[in-house]
């Protein structure tokens, strides 16, 4: 192989094996760059937003939830999935809101990434919130967190440590902390 093209693999068929609420997992067979067929399985997602708030003497917000598939509770961002038709940016806001119970007028997007490349198409857009006012948290009935402020240079403290292992805040943390350090005028 000389190229990158000659890594692309041609889906030849696709077929949905289970649709819930929030996943669906398609059964596909692909047409592989030696020319033999693979089957693909994967996770179509909606896609997420992620923010980082950070207070002016420099904590942020980070909330504390438990995990069902790993039992355990993990510190994160405050993050949810893109509601259909729902614009990445009044996701943030509303994410932002709901559990953090944060809003903010100074809101700036500092990337994406993809979580799971091998098995979901799921992105999650990350965002960066300032000058942040206090209002009530307004979550889903079946979502249950604890909001804790820490300085941010704390936080990335954690990530190091490993105290901080959910990769989405640690993406989000090591992205915005650069951001706010290095890129914010």
């Amino acid at each position: 192989m000389n190229t990158a093209k000659e890594l692309v693999e041609q889906k030849l068929s696709s077929k949905e094996v289970f649709k819930g609420k929030l996943l669906h997992v398609f059964y596909d067979e692909a047409m592989l760059p030696n020319k033999a067929v693979g089957t693909r399985e994967w996770i179509k997602h909606p896609g997420a937003c992620a923010v980082v708030p950070v207070f002016e003497n420099g904590d942020i917000m980070l909330i504390r939830q438990f995990r069902y598939p790993m039992s355990q509770i993990f510190w994160e961002v405050p993050a949810g999935k893109i509601d259909t038709g729902e614009s990445l940016d009044k996701t943030a806001f509303r994410e932002l809101e709901e559990e953090a119970g944060l809003i903010s007028d100074s809101f700036e997007y500092v990337g994406h990434f993809y979580p799971g490349i091998g098995y979901s198409d799921e992105v999650i857009h990350i965002y960066l919130a300032w000058n942040l006012k206090t209002v009530e948290q307004n979550m889903d009935e079946d979502e249950f967190v604890l909001k804790e402020r820490i300085p941010f240079k704390d936080a990335i403290g954690m990530v190091h440590s490993g105290e901080i292992n959910d990769g989405k805040t640690v993406i989000c943390l090591l992205r915005a902390w650069h951001w706010w350090n290095e890129t914010r005028l």
